[in-house]
């Protein structure tokens, strides 16, 4: 049972210990890219991912607007009303009693 506890602890350090120089080699990684990086570069991003999300805000609600049922809807009772409209009332009432 105590070689078990040994190797698994082991094992486990070990894990531990290559997992962190993965992360200590990526954030090395990211801060060697981004040594270079001003606050104007930044900016610029900032405003050309707002300038591409509004841009695609926009084609999803054309794409969404293309395909919505509502226009058929729509159309269906303004014929309908229209139809309605074109029809002469006639008056089917009939009066009982004297």
């Amino acid at each position: 049972m105590d070689q078990f506890l040994l190797y698994t602890s082991l094992i486990t350090a070990i894990l531990a210990l290559i997992i962190g120089c993965i992360a200590g080699a990526r954030v090395g990684k990211f801060i060697q890219s981004s040594q270079n990086l001003e606050w104007d570069n930044i900016a610029n991003i900032t405003g050309d991912l707002a300038t591409l999300k509004k841009t695609i805000q926009t084609l999803n609600n054309r794409i969404n607007g293309m395909h919505s049922p509502k226009v058929m809807e729509q159309e269906l009772i303004a014929q309908m009303l229209q139809n309605q409209q074109n029809q002469p009332r006639s008056n089917n009432v009939r009066n009982i009693g004297g």
